[in-house]
């Protein structure tokens, strides 16, 4: 049993008080965008035997991670731990499955492209799950087009008459893509700033055929002049959970988070395919080759509960998301094997393996091998589990 240090990503989109506050730790004043719990090369966590998460399951990767882990993924984690606190939106995005990771990641490699213009700083898949905090906003996924349609109408902006007729001829996917690519790859700032503008003033006018899109479209505006990205908010599905809700995004489905407070828990990866709403490389030929255009309402994952456990199941094998609820009495067996992550989220549960216990309080986080179990729970609390299914 380890405990875990995490590793700090800034990102001019995170809340400068969220996480460090959930830390327990001082604000510097500096937006702190996600905090990492994990082995990804690139930001592994410290442990308290003074070295870091990777380095500490090289040493017994059997015994820490499990034979049937090794045989399945290799000499590795296979998933990653996060807290995302976003203020602003983020990029928008989509994530490759494994066999347009491995590609990608092999040409790039070849072709000996710098970290700061890959797609494919890895060879892994990244589907995630997001399990809310707070408050959390998002756009995820694919509207109907005919809905698509109807809130382009009345715009008047050639960008808007242009996509809708792109859907109108064509309601399948295939149409969905050619729209996409239209605003992505072909759209200019004014165009867009016409669509927002119109976005605008039928809020004013009261005579918005959806006043959440339209607010979207105007805030994205705003956020990133000019970016076409802000339109997508037309032809994307809105999502709002609220504390203790999960949503499960696959590879290939656009999204972009927007606002709140969550645990993030993904496959072990960093690839990511932005097309706008960003600084940071963007490539909307290679978005627009992986993403799923196939309209469909968000995932959300309803748990369910074994003991005092809540497990979120996604269809995915690298990870599985859990909370356990404590409320003192009697020790319990949280439910779960192969290699585990938890983070305390409120209260304080003594965690007790291997004969050694442990007081999780919040914003603390614990690494246990496969090798340790049963993990036993007692005291008042809760805590979200990262584990492998």
């Amino acid at each position: 049993m380890n405990i875990l240090t995490p590793a700090f990503q800034g990102a001019r989109w995170g809340s400068t008080t969220l996480i460090p506050e959930f830390l327990g730790t001082r604000p510097s004043g500096n937006p702190v965008a996600e905090a990492w719990f994990g082995a990804h090369p690139s930001a592994p966590s410290g442990t308290d035997d003074g070295t870091d998460l990777g380095s500490l399951l090289a040493r017994q990767p059997e015994q820490r991670l499990g034979r049937d882990v090794v045989t399945r993924f290799g000499e590795r984690l296979p998933y990653l731990l996060k807290l995302i606190a976003p203020v602003r939106p983020l990029s928008l995005q989509v994530h490759p499955n494994l066999e347009q990771a491995a590609a990608g990641h092999r040409r790039e490699e070849a072709l000996g492209i710098q970290v700061a213009q890959r797609n494919y700083p890895d060879a892994n898949h990244k589907p995630e799950m997001v399990y809310a905090l707070s408050t959390f906003e998002a756009v995820c996924g694919f509207r109907a087009p005919r809905r698509v349609a109807e809130l382009l109408d009345g715009l008047d902006a050639q960008l808007a008459r242009q996509l809708a007729a792109i859907l109108r001829r064509d309601p399948s996917a295939e149409g969905v893509r050619s729209a996409f690519a239209r605003l992505l790859g072909h759209a200019d700032g004014d165009e867009v700033t016409q669509v927002a503008r119109g976005c605008r003033e039928r809020l004013a006018a009261g005579d918005s055929p959806s006043p959440r899109a339209d607010a979207l479209v105007v805030m994205l505006a705003d956020e990133y002049p000019g970016d076409p990205g802000a339109v997508t908010a037309l032809l994307l599905n809105p999502v709002t959970l609220q504390p203790g809700e999960a949503l499960f995004v696959p590879p290939g489905c656009v999204h972009s988070y927007l606002s709140g407070f969550a645990v993030e828990l993904m496959a072990n990866s960093d690839n990511v395919l932005r097309a706008g709403l960003t600084v940071k490389h963007v490539d909307v030929a290679e978005l627009l080759a992986t993403v799923d255009c196939v309209a469909a309402p968000p995932i959300r994952i309803a748990p369910e509960t074994v003991g005092c456990t809540e497990v979120f199941y996604a269809p995915v094998d690298d990870f599985e998301l859990s909370v356990a609820t404590r409320a003192g009495g009697e020790p319990a067996r949280l439910r779960g094997r192969g290699p585990r992550i938890l983070l305390g989220l409120d209260g304080a549960i003594t965690v007790a393996a291997g004969g050694i216990e442990r007081v999780l309080a919040r914003g603390e986080s614990l690494f246990l091998g496969a090798d340790e179990t049963p993990v036993l729970l007692s005291g008042a609390g809760r805590l979200v589990q990262a584990g492998v299914p």
